[in-house]
């Protein structure tokens, strides 16, 4: 897994990133999603390498990367801080703009950095989500009980810390172990029973809960993604019936495109020919 990359702990003075890079060409970062790591490249990243230079990292809180203190705002947590990692990771490897895509919590990681650091990213894909304000101002009872957890992990400290860690096996990719490789399923669930990531992953949602929405309502209409945007979301998942994905990216940016793959959730993962053919297609054109 990963072959030909190199494994680096790169301290960016707010957290400590593990990071995994590697290829030639172009600086293309990729990001994961919750509750995962990393490793969700690992069927693309070798084959990006070919022609970029990858840089694929878990985000502060997740994997391998470090749990800083939050605070009662949890800014430490939102999208914005997960963004400035990010940056200084690049910067530390030599790549002042590169290309970012990002699936989930790390799309909108991903997003965030394109509206704070309009010049350092040069195109943006993001994989199954829209705008974190778009998913609260318009969400309804089949959101409410498709996407639960949304509500479930942003509640107040430490309800759902407690009752995930009384059993963290049973609840992490509950019902959807049979998509992954073995090897990545691993490293997921031994990051996962870490109580420190339990508690950063529901401080990620109390973010978004809070500041992240706050974030995004103040420059909804006000600020515009300035790069070109790539969205890419599975049929077989919810926000296909919820959304109008593309319409809502076209309230965000000006250079919108994507589709459709036939997968669900997890795209890297379960359809990684077509999304590594989406990115070759986009990120070389």
């Amino acid at each position: 897994m990963f072959e030909g990359f190199e494994l680096s702990m790169i301290d960016t003075g707010e957290a400590v990133i593990r990071t995994r890079h590697g290829g030639s060409g172009p600086p293309l970062l990729l990001l994961h999603g919750n509750p995962q790591t990393h490793v969700i490249w690992h069927k693309i990243a070798p084959r990006l390498a070919q022609d970029f230079t990858v840089v694929a990292t878990d985000l502060r809180g997740y994997g391998d990367s470090s749990k800083p203190p939050t605070t009662p705002d949890h800014m430490p947590y939102s999208k914005r801080a997960m963004a400035r990692d990010q940056i200084e990771v690049m910067r530390q490897l030599g790549h002042e703009r590169f290309f970012v895509a990002g699936h989930d919590r790390g799309g909108r990681c991903a997003y965030r950095m394109a509206l704070d650091h309009p010049e350092r990213v040069l195109k943006l894909a993001v994989l199954d989500i829209v705008p974190t304000g778009e998913t609260f101002r318009r969400a309804d009872m089949a959101f409410g009980l498709g996407y639960w957890h949304w509500f479930f992990l942003a509640q107040p400290f430490d309800l759902p810390e407690r009752l995930i860690g009384a059993d963290p096996d049973y609840y992490c990719l509950r019902g959807r172990r049979h998509l992954f490789d073995p090897e990545a399923l691993e490293d997921y669930l031994r990051c996962f029973r870490n109580p420190e990531t339990i508690h950063a992953i529901c401080e990620d949602y109390r973010a978004a809960a809070t500041v992240d929405f706050a974030l995004d309502e103040a420059d909804r209409g006000a600020r515009r993604i300035a790069c070109p945007v790539l969205a890419l979301w599975g049929r077989g998942n919810e926000l296909d019936r919820w959304y109008d994905v593309p319409a809502i990216w076209r309230d965000w940016a000006d250079d919108v495109r994507g589709r459709a793959l036939d997968c669900g959730h997890y795209l890297p993962e379960e359809a990684p020919d077509e999304t590594y053919a989406e990115f070759h297609a986009f990120f070389t054109s």
